[in-house]
């Protein structure tokens, strides 16, 4: 049985919805392909969406970076949890390149740990970066001159990006120049069904009402403008997270019992930070995006210009999501229509396709 090793950045869930659709493409190609996925991702995302015989092996194998919530940056604490990560550099190397030997898979998927990276490339198997951005371009504008070790680790990052055979670039993505040879691979994602009249009959929509989901990815958000959400008239809200008791218009997502996925395909519309799964996701669904900017984080501009020419958004200041004013933006992203149509969701066959290679 031909093994594929996965090594899955856990910054998020973003890493993990890219690698899916690639591995359930690759499966049509290679008979009997299974995955081992070292990551630090739950089981609970991939059971109802990856289709071939998987293993996880839970690891941490990145930091990206280190969050107060989906909206802020701590930067002391990212550079500090990099130092952590990259004392004895080397040594974590070949630790995990030796567990990828004992494994013997036939390639190394790495999205995008620079960790498995240097790992599958020490292990002597082929080894392949995919992603829509790399880690020394998120972490180039927090490097302070004058903290020697920030140095050091945007080398050990680059160095080890560098022994990749190759990186496939999804679109849309960044300028990624740390990698030796590139390959451009189309949009990812892998939309379901709508389940609209499963959805409006659990949170008790009215015929007239729009059902909107407040979900900003893997990393939780803590505090929304409840009181608000509850006196907006005319909708109804889920959140992916816990609710207060007490509130009729507003609903947690664990309480619908259906699939993220087919609760994002159900929605009127998405309240979000600009996240390559929802937003590729919502775009090719023609789901509006209303969408809280962090301005600090690499690949936001390219996802927003992504929603802007083939998506219908609207954008909201941090200060009105915070004080509870959605509705401007909301009723703004619900007029839209999209500047021009989305490009097909080829990337995971397009990766699959190169991939099918190795094997």
């Amino acid at each position: 049985m031909p093994l594929i090793w996965c090594s899955i950045s856990g910054h998020g869930y973003g890493h993990a919805a890219q690698v899916v659709p690639v591995l359930n493409a690759l499966a049509r190609l290679v008979p009997d392909l299974k995955a081992l996925l070292r990551t630090s991702v739950p089981s609970g995302f991939f059971e109802p969406r990856l289709t071939i015989p998987w293993q996880l092996s839970p690891a941490q194998q990145d930091i990206g970076c280190i969050q107060n919530g989906p909206l802020t940056i701590d930067v002391a604490g990212t550079w500090s949890a990099h130092r952590t990560l990259h004392t004895d550099w080397e040594t974590k190397i070949e630790a995990e390149a030796s567990l990828i030997r004992q494994a013997r898979p036939r390639l190394v998927l790495s999205d995008v740990s620079h960790l498995g990276i240097a790992a599958g490339a020490a292990a002597g198997i082929p080894t392949i970066g995919l992603c829509s951005l790399s880690w020394d371009l998120v972490l180039e504008p927090f490097v302070d001159p004058a903290e020697p070790d920030h140095a050091v680790i945007m080398r050990q990052i680059r160095e080890a990006y560098a022994n990749a055979d190759c990186f496939l670039r999804v679109a849309p993505g960044l300028t990624v120049t740390a990698f030796r040879q590139m390959r451009d691979v189309g949009p990812i994602a892998e939309p379901s069904g709508p389940q609209t009249a499963t959805l409006r009959q659990a949170v008790g929509a009215t015929p007239s009402e729009k059902v909107i989901l407040v979900g900003f990815g893997g990393i939780a958000l803590q505090t929304p403008p409840f009181e608000h959400m509850e006196a907006m008239h005319g909708f109804r809200f889920l959140f992916d997270g816990p609710v207060p008791a007490g509130l009729s218009r507003v609903s947690s997502l664990s309480a619908v019992g259906l699939p993220f996925k087919h609760i994002l395909a159900s929605v009127d519309l998405v309240l979000t930070k600009p996240g390559y799964g929802t937003t590729v996701e919502s775009v090719a669904l023609g789901i509006p995006v209303v969408y809280v900017r962090r301005y600090n984080f690499a690949d936001e501009q390219s996802l927003v210009d992504y929603l802007q020419r083939h998506g219908r958004s609207a954008e909201l200041s941090l200060d009105a999501f915070h004080q509870g004013q959605w509705e401007p933006a909301i009723r703004e992203a619900l007029a839209q229509s999209p500047a021009s149509p989305p490009p097909p969701l080829s990337g995971a066959h397009d990766a699959a396709n190169i991939l099918h290679t190795y094997f």
